[in-house]
């Protein structure tokens, strides 16, 4: 099976989010079992900057709209099957970001992606690759089966290639003014109710769902959660008419990366055997780095965007009662200014309690996995998250809204069964958020049954190598379809 991965990020060459991560960890799985695998990614300034690349020395030219547009390619190594191709166009790509600047994003990017879309089909033509499944992700990509289906699917070459298209947020969609449909290249046929069309704009996460043989999602919840309208972001009706072609796969991590015995950025390791003095260690040497007073009080530890579909409003309107109950809590994450405005006046108050760093320090994050004794993820919708499963891994017991990937991935606990990995509420508010903190706190105060709690979490198995088979089973499935 020849399997291409179209995205606009991944680990280790681009990031911005849990995209990078997905796609990022499936290639690197595919490669160890030894498959045909590659990723296909924007040459963006980063890249460029730090990585060695090979040209290929072929090239194509795009015409899309009023713009005539060329292509260079290059890849990661000389192997006859690379592990990346890289698409070079340096008036989309050589940018400082990927998308946009603090100030927005950037307005080409209905181009920029369009581009790169019809860019994946032309690697392949111009480097002879014959593709058995393209999967797509997310927006960026979402216009890849259009092109395929439409404008390459006469060719020999495509003739039997499938393809999969995977939601990472259904919330970002790439909608973009109908004064950008010819940006992309598409006459004024494709802009329905039925095609791409979307209240008057062109969406291209709409399109892939629209024209993909099959769907898929970041865990099973939210794949049941997209079809209601209160989760479908307007797309409700388009995925519930392809109900049966949807698959929720629960995203995974890799535990060679991830470990605290093995963990080069912790700074003291530990496994499930000695847990608890390992988090000791670490809690102390954090708190020297960021004023935390009292290391014996109980820590819950924040990592990720702040944003309001991450809980950041039901964060902040619960911090007062949240302290007041004898605990710590340290945030690392950037997002919205509002937010980080409201959570930096909050530690000015609350000093020595409240630690919030804005910004992204892999160190820090690293050490606050291993030092917290509680993970607080309250997401207002969460497709799949991986900071809950880093979290379990770490021994940072998660205390999260049961949503999304989260209500898969969290066990609740049973405190008469003592039995359970972490701790879940549902209604979003703030006295539900509360409960499920106290709950925790009652465990806290049990040293046996916290480290119970705690071996349980740190052996919950969420490896890549499940979802990977996961994946090419809906492969098979897709191109299945196609060649059928």
């Amino acid at each position: 099976m020849r399997i291409l991965i179209a995205s606009s990020e991944a680990v280790p060459y681009a990031k911005t989010g849990g995209l990078a991560d997905v796609a990022g960890a499936l290639l690197q799985e595919y490669r160890r079992k030894r498959l045909k695998a590659s990723l296909i990614l924007p040459l963006y300034e980063s890249i460029r900057n730090n990585f060695k690349l090979h040209p290929t020395g072929r090239s194509f030219s795009l015409r899309l709209g009023d713009n005539t547009l060329a292509g260079n390619i290059w890849t990661s190594d000389r192997a006859a099957t690379p592990a990346a191709y890289f698409i070079e166009c340096d008036s989309l790509y050589a940018r400082k970001e990927l998308y946009g600047t603090p100030a927005g994003d950037y307005l080409d990017n209905a181009l920029r992606f369009a581009f790169y879309s019809r860019a994946v089909l032309e690697t392949c033509a111009v480097m002879g690759i014959k593709p058995d499944i393209i999967h797509c992700n997310d927006w960026q990509t979402g216009l890849v089966p259009v092109f395929l289906r439409d404008f390459y699917r006469s060719s020999t070459q495509f003739k039997d290639t499938a393809t999969l298209f995977t939601i990472h947020n259904l919330g970002y969609q790439g909608l973009f003014s109908a004064d950008e449909l010819p940006a992309t290249g598409l006459g004024t046929d494709y802009f329905t109710p039925e095609k791409i069309e979307f209240y008057g704009m062109v969406n291209f996460m709409k399109a892939g769902l629209v024209y993909s043989d099959i769907l898929s999602t970041v865990s099973r919840t939210y794949a049941a959660e997209i079809l209601e309208k209160e989760n479908g972001f307007g797309l409700d009706g388009v995925l519930r008419a392809r109900r049966d072609d949807l698959y929720g796969i629960p995203n995974g991590i890799d535990y060679g990366e991830w470990d605290p015995s093995v963990d080069k950025l912790v700074p003291f390791k530990y496994g499930p055997g000695n847990a608890g003095a390992g988090k000791a260690r670490c809690k102390k040497i954090l708190a020297a780095q960021t004023g935390l007073a009292d290391t014996q009080a109980p820590l819950f530890g924040i990592v990720g965007r702040l944003s309001s579909q991450k809980g950041m409003d039901l964060i902040v309107d619960s911090l007062e009662e949240l302290l007041s109950l004898g605990l710590n809590i340290i945030v690392l994450g950037r997002g919205e200014a509002y937010y980080h405005r409201l959570l930096e006046d909050a530690a000015k108050r609350h000093p020595g309690k409240l630690y919030v760093k804005v910004g992204f320090e892999e160190p820090l994050a690293r050490l606050i996995y291993a030092a917290s004794d509680f993970f607080l993820m309250p997401s207002r919708y969460e497709p799949c998250g991986l900071g809950q499963l880093i979290a379990l891994k770490y021994g940072s017991i998660p205390v999260v809204r049961k949503t999304g990937g989260l209500a898969d991935t969290v066990v609740d606990y049973d405190h008469l069964q003592s039995t359970g990995t972490g701790f879940l509420f549902t209604d979003y508010i703030r006295s539900s958020l509360a409960s499920a903190v106290k709950r925790a706190l009652c465990v806290f105060s049990d040293r046996k049954k916290t480290g119970g709690l705690r071996l349980d979490a740190m052996k919950a198995d969420f490896s890549w190598n499940r979802s990977a088979d996961e994946y090419l089973d809906l492969y098979r499935l897709a191109i299945r379809r196609t060649s059928g």
